[in-house]
């Protein structure tokens, strides 16, 4: 596939570029900060086919990466806690270049503890001390719902820097025990999911084996 990495240059987001390359997949990573990439030259083992540099609210630059790709996987979160929260505003705009140019697989990311029900007080302390940014993930997984795109918002449990496993639970239920997962292992979940069609205008979990 022909997949657009929108944040290929954070955490998460390096991890589903790495692994997308190491299943053959033609990767064009969109970052702001292209000096970022291990390997930024296009054409190279395993380094993305493309890196567009830009903001990720800028229609020209979205265009840009958008252009000629089967599928879009979106990892947008603020570096701290503090913002800027622009979530909501960068898939808007991924999805308005995506229904102009036709390209219909969208995969993005949120949090677990949004929807989670239990445990119930760590729940509601995450969700006071973090409102602002998951009030604009929630906007964000508004703005998807609506669109007529073939979509999938992944709410991920908490993010390890632990090597990878090789396992992980993808479920529509939430999870009765949730468990940590490494960003490798949700990095291959991501991009399972956005290889499988049957998914498309579905919420799932993830999280570690």
């Amino acid at each position: 596939m022909k997949i657009t990495v929108f944040g290929s240059t954070g955490r998460t987001g390096s991890h589903v570029l790495s692994e997308g390359l190491r299943r053959g997949h033609e990767i064009t990573a969109f970052t702001r900060r292209p000096d970022a990439l291990t390997n930024p030259q296009p054409g190279t083992p395993l380094a993305p086919a493309a890196v567009v540099h830009g903001d990720g609210r800028d229609p020209a630059a979205v265009r840009e990466a958008i252009t000629g790709a089967d599928a879009v996987i979106a990892i947008i979160a603020a570096s701290s806690r503090n913002g800027p929260h622009q979530a909501a505003e960068v898939v808007s705009q991924i999805i308005g270049q995506m229904t102009d140019l036709g390209v219909r697989r969208l995969v993005v990311t949120s949090a677990y503890p949004i929807v989670a029900d239990k445990p119930r007080v760590p729940i509601a302390l995450l969700r006071w001390f973090l409102a602002t940014a998951y009030a604009d993930s929630a906007a964000m997984a508004q703005t998807v719902r609506a669109s007529n795109l073939d979509w999938t918002i992944a709410y991920l449990t908490r993010l390890t820097n632990k090597p990878g496993v090789g396992s992980f639970r993808i479920s529509h239920e939430l999870f009765r025990k949730t468990s940590p997962i490494t960003r490798a292992d949700a990095a291959a979940a991501l991009l399972d999911i956005a290889e499988d069609a049957t998914l498309a205008k579905t919420e799932v979990n993830v999280a570690g084996a």
